[in-house]
């Protein structure tokens, strides 16, 4: 099964500071239909006005995955974590027992990203916060796992979750095409970020949501030269 998910079909909230698009039941943006995929929670695409953001907030039991796609977000927590990721680099709160952190665009510009919130596999975990550069030539027309929580030895430069999930990311000339073994049984969420693909016969254009599951194999191709962000679950 290959649904694509229209970005103008999406929730929407526009508050002035913060434009946002919900392909997941959020906040005041209710779909019943619509509450999750697979152990997938939420996938907020957020556009943030220069100087201004998120004041402190709590959270737990949750993996919160913050992917940078233009400007970038600082980060500051109860633990003392502070940290500013850039366009292309990610980073990961794992909120377990407990955390309260702030978000804020300090730039100059407008800052957009992805926050994707996946279902921890197990509740009371330490909570922790971490960060990594992911420069885009190093996933040029293939995939690069940036963070995974699928058990084994996690390879170097790839961020920890505590879930049984994987945040992939590649980048596609046009014309290009990529291929991803899939397992029938597992969900998986592909957004392109800023161009058109062809993904089972239909086309996906720049911020629809593209949600797979049953299937064996994934191939996707480039209609323009375009980034591709995709998060795989139980």
């Amino acid at each position: 099964m290959i649904e694509i998910r229209p970005f103008d079909a999406l929730g929407k909230a526009n508050h002035g500071w913060l434009d946002t698009s919900y392909h997941f039941s959020f906040s005041d943006y209710h779909d019943p239909g619509r509450m999750g995929w697979g152990a997938l929670r939420v996938w907020n695409d957020d556009w943030i006005e220069a100087r201004s953001g998120f004041p402190p907030h709590p959270h737990r039991d949750m993996e919160i995955i913050t992917y940078v796609r233009k400007g970038a977000i600082s980060h500051r927590d109860s633990l003392g974590n502070e940290g500013r990721t850039g366009a292309g680099d990610v980073q990961v709160m794992s909120a377990g027992t407990g955390i309260t952190h702030a978000e804020y665009n300090l730039e100059d510009e407008a800052t957009e990203l992805f926050q994707i919130w996946i279902l921890p596999d197990r509740t009371g975990d330490k909570p922790r916060w971490d960060q990594k550069a992911f420069p885009s030539g190093d996933r040029a027309g293939r995939w690069v796992t940036l963070a995974d929580g699928r058990g084994g030895d996690l390879a170097e430069g790839v961020i920890a979750l505590n879930a049984d999930a994987r945040l992939l990311a590649a980048t596609l000339g046009k014309g290009d095409t990529v291929d991803l073994p899939l397992e029938p049984a597992r969900h998986y969420y592909l957004v392109p970020v800023n161009g058109a693909v062809e993904v089972g016969g239909q086309v996906a254009h720049s911020g629809d949501g593209v949600a797979i599951t049953g299937e064996d194999r994934l191939t996707v191709t480039a209609k323009d030269a375009v980034e591709l962000v995709l998060v795989e679950t139980r």
